[in-house]
């Protein structure tokens, strides 16, 4: 039975719109600053009231962007993220579940000690892997393209724990049924851990992409080619400007468009990402 408490529920919800206040606001002071013109933030304080600016400025960064800075048109930065993002993201989910049905369903010697291997890796930060990795990606010739963009970073053990988390969760009868109809390795893993493992990869797909696109000191180390500049990379080059003052109103226009793509992939499979974090049976 459910008591029905008024002030509970008030002060639930009174927390809910705080929180989300709290997310939204510094959004809408960027959308607020991206339609301004420059001059409306010598004083140091920003407008709080849409500006009429707002198609000039984001026709400028997608037309001829901020040149001045170093940074190119913003239309080719955010393909650059996307390609990037994508190439990340369905990397890591490939080789990660492949690397999860290995060690669950095959028999090998020291396939725990392999799987641990993978998963102590976790507790190694970027920057301790970064320059080896700069040397390997610099040898294979590999700088200034979408290969050293996007290769080094596609391994990754949380994606691996999870999937093999979910794998051992599948009854062995499955596998005894799919044996018994002749089915190999392959075809069981294509026609029963696939689909069962939908609404697992639209989750980490989401997580993964966001993390993808998020990328700067890697895109920062192996580009130097301003056609393979991402969009994280141009924003930090419009910002950090040295002989003049940034022109906010243009960063801040290119902050929201770099923001659509990633809150576009959230809301179109908000479902499955809900129920893959919820859902604990199959």
């Amino acid at each position: 039975m459910v008591e029905n408490r008024p002030f509970l529920n008030f002060l639930a919800h009174l927390v809910l719109i705080l929180g989300v206040t709290i997310v939204i606001f510094p959004v809408y002071i960027a959308f607020v600053a991206s339609s301004h013109g420059p001059n409306d933030f010598l004083s140091g304080v920003v407008p709080l009231v849409p500006g009429p600016h707002i198609l000039e400025n984001y026709s400028t960064m997608l037309s001829s962007g901020m040149t001045s800075s170093g940074a190119p048109p913003i239309g080719p930065m955010l393909i650059n993220s996307l390609i990037m993002a994508v190439g990340v993201a369905v990397g890591k989910i490939a080789i990660s579940i492949l690397s999860a049905f290995a060690i669950v369903y095959f028999r090998f010697p020291f396939r725990t000690l392999a799987f641990w291997m993978i998963f102590i890796t976790l507790m190694l930060p970027v920057e301790v892997r970064i320059v080896p990795t700069y040397k390997v990606v610099a040898d294979l010739g590999m700088l200034n393209n979408y290969g050293g963009l996007i290769i080094p970073l596609i391994a990754s053990a949380t994606a691996t724990f999870l999937f093999r988390q979910f794998f051992l969760t599948v009854p062995d009868e499955l596998m005894e049924a799919a044996r018994v109809d002749g089915a190999g390795p392959m075809k069981f893993f294509r026609d029963i851990l696939l689909p069962l493992s939908v609404t697992n990869i639209a989750a980490l797909f989401i997580i993964l992409f966001v993390l993808g696109w998020n990328q700067y000191l890697w895109p920062l180390i192996v580009t130097t080619d301003q056609s393979l500049y991402t969009v994280v990379m141009g924003i930090q080059r419009m910002a950090a400007v040295a002989d003049a003052e940034p022109r906010w109103n243009l960063v801040m226009a290119a902050v929201i468009l770099a923001a659509l793509p990633p809150v576009l992939v959230i809301v179109a499979m908000q479902r499955l990402f809900v129920k893959g974090l919820v859902e604990t049976e199959k």
